[in-house]
């Protein structure tokens, strides 16, 4: 737990205090106010919400999602600073009702005694359980304190319902490679926070592999960057030039944004499956590899592609399907690194196939029918006439045995009489454009039937 009236990094008159030469240079390059804070201009441009309102002092809680390294706990930082509001942070592993309580107590104190208001910023608070959100509500209400949450998870799945209706939640963005290079080249030139002592350089390449490696997040940049500089061979001036090569050794692999059972796990293969569907394959392929790279179960992704392959595709090409469960099973057999080609020859079979999802929407029509309407009983000449007694009830008179007639087909309702309800819509793309063609003669022929 932290309670500092300036925040790290201030003296009490306000200047720059100097960090420990031991933090990690992503510590000591924390930025100390908005115009030093850099990213997120969608919420803190100029005339944005959020700006406007730490600018005026005028807000009650906020809630910061987004992924690791994009400044969620430095901006709760830098907006108590910009407030002057006293600081105290807390864990959403950690924290108890108990320390809740005792902080809400401590911060009336402070707001009655010399009119301080006092930001409690919770990191991972999606990690409060449903009690120890409860505690902070009628503290929030009565503006006791203020309330900034930092969380890497959707607030609106994982914060509780009442504790997001009283907060305005903001979305932070990975930061983009442009953000990131600026990041790198203010901790070469810092002299008293970064690397700007040690006469160290670095080339366009190397400072483009740091950023995109990265992945938007600058702890993880700047962590990069910190080790090259300090393992680089110097020359016999001292200088040191950070290349391509001494980069690439600087991150070992690059560690993607992906979260097994959160955003990234959902909206990930959400993109996959829309560009599928969108007969985009060059897109479906990049977030297969997205997934594979992160580590997604493979079975998880062929169920989808199955599933894709009905759903979307359907009837234009009823052999996608049989592509789609042949990878499924391959896979279980197969597994990676192999099965990753199994999975692409899936994907684009499914991406590039014609498209149609009248089987899903006739399906899902009907269930709707026999959800909300009337439960249809069985026409007598459908009923099943094998078993003895069956006559008695009139079960199957009237039935026509389709192979008995020119064609294997005789025009006879399988629905009750006058319930004329079309399910089944075919398109004329694929091969459905065929079933389409045969399937218009057939019901003409019901139609003439039933006027005859």
């Amino acid at each position: 737990m932290s309670d500092d009236l300036f925040g790290t990094g201030m003296k009490e008159d306000g200047a720059a205090e100097a960090p420990p030469a031991h933090m990690p240079l992503a510590a000591r390059m924390r930025p100390r106010s908005l115009s030093e804070y850099i990213g997120q201009r969608h919420i803190l441009g100029e005339g944005k919400l959020l700006r406007r309102a730490v600018d005026a002092d005028r807000f009650a809680s906020l809630i910061f999602y987004g992924p690791p390294g994009v400044g969620k706990t430095t901006l709760a930082t830098i907006i108590s600073r910009e407030t002057k509001s006293r600081f105290v942070t807390h864990s959403g592993v950690e924290s108890t009702v108990s320390d809740i309580r005792k902080e809400a107590e401590v911060a009336a104190q402070h707001l009655r005694l010399n009119g301080q208001t006092t930001i409690l910023f919770v990191d991972e608070i999606h990690r409060f359980n449903k009690s120890q959100q409860d505690v902070l509500l009628p503290h929030l209400e009565r503006g006791t304190l203020r309330f900034i949450g930092a969380t890497t998870h959707n607030p609106f799945f994982y914060v509780n319902s009442p504790l997001v209706s009283r907060s305005q939640v903001f979305t932070l963005e990975p930061l983009s490679l442009e953000d990131l290079e600026t990041l790198i080249d203010l901790a070469l030139s810092d002299a008293e926070r970064g690397l700007g002592s040690l006469s160290v350089s670095i080339t366009p390449e190397a400072r483009l592999h740091l950023s995109t490696v990265a992945d938007g997040d600058a702890r993880k940049c700047l962590n990069a960057l910190e080790l090259a500089a300090l393992s680089t061979v110097r020359d016999a001036d001292g200088k040191a030039v950070i290349d391509l090569a001494a980069a690439e050794e600087s991150v070992q692999q690059k560690t993607i944004v992906y979260d097994g059972d959160g955003d990234g796990h959902y909206d990930t293969i959400s993109a996959f499956i829309k560009s599928m569907r969108a007969s985009d394959p060059d897109a479906a392929v990049y977030w297969l590899a997205k997934m594979l790279y992160a580590g997604e179960d493979i079975r998880f992704i062929s169920r989808r592609i199955v599933i894709a392959a009905s759903e979307d595709i359907g009837l234009a090409d009823s052999n996608a399907l049989r592509v789609a469960v042949a990878a499924h099973q391959a896979v279980e057999f197969i597994g990676m690194p192999e099965a990753r080609i199994i999975l692409a020859h899936a994907t684009i079979y499914v991406a590039t196939a014609p498209k149609s999802n009248r089987a899903y929407k006739a399906i899902n029509t009907a269930l709707e029918d026999v959800k909300n309407g009337r439960t249809l009983p069985v026409p007598l000449h459908l009923r099943d006439g094998s078993y003895k007694g069956a006559k008695t009830f009139g079960n199957g008179d009237g039935y026509l045995y389709p192979h008995d007639f020119e064609g294997g087909f005789v025009p006879q309702r399988c629905l009750p009489e006058g319930d004329g309800r079309v399910y089944y819509e075919p398109t004329s793309n694929g091969l459905e454009g065929r079933i389409k063609e045969r399937l218009d003669r057939l019901r003409e022929a019901f139609g003439k039937e039933e006027s005859a």
